[in-house]
């Protein structure tokens, strides 16, 4: 009888280390679970402009506490600068770990918007002014190699077979993961000036 209770409370303790184990992982998280933490929203460290619905929900989640320091510090960033006023350069985070780039420029005809693809980084970006639209299509949608990947640049051109438009405005923000192709700069309407700010996150 002692044995038969030893073994239910032993099969009870790693069942429920399992259990745990499998909620500290977020590539275990159901999509249930994977919505309420990304909603929550305790990830934008305080910063109030809302996230596109177009980011990967479960990537982030994973990317994010693969790497939560990095995050903290790029959304504390976003948070503790007025990004309509920063000076156009590069800001140093975390050397070449973390780093923003500012930047403006005029948006383009889509003949000239080309989609793009980085390995080495995940990119946020934000439009601090003005508006724009970014293209998006997953990685299997790559359809002609225009520019092969420049591993110094972290950057391939390329053309795919499907996409969408959407659009980028001071209310929201974008994350690109290596797997998602993007072009960012396309004009929404007419051509006009646009502040771009993008944090630059390094894969490990």
């Amino acid at each position: 009888m002692k044995n038969s209770i030893f073994t239910i409370m032993a099969m009870t303790i790693l069942i429920s280390m399992a259990g745990c184990s499998g909620n500290s992982d977020p590539s275990n998280w159901s999509n249930e679970k994977t919505d309420e933490w990304f909603e929550k929203g305790d990830w934008l460290n305080g910063w109030t402009v809302k996230p596109d619905q177009s980011i990967n929900r479960k990537e982030f989640a994973i990317n994010y506490f693969k790497n939560r320091e990095r995050w903290d510090k790029a959304f504390g960033f976003l948070k503790s600068n007025d990004l309509s006023q920063l000076e156009v350069k590069r800001y140093d985070i975390d050397g070449d770990n973390l780093y923003v780039a500012v930047s403006e420029y005029l948006t383009k005809n889509e003949e000239d918007a080309k989609f793009e693809s980085h390995q080495k980084y995940i990119d946020i970006q934000y439009v601090a002014a003005g508006k724009e639209l970014i293209g998006v299509a997953p990685a299997a949608q790559k359809q002609d190699v225009l520019t092969p990947y420049d591993p110094v640049k972290d950057i391939e051109f390329m053309t795919v077979s499907k996409l969408i438009n959407l659009n980028a405005t001071p209310e929201n923000f974008f994350i690109f993961f290596p797997d998602d192709l993007h072009r960012p700069g396309l004009k929404d309407g007419e051509n006009e000036q646009v502040r771009k700010v993008v944090v630059k996150v390094k894969v490990d």
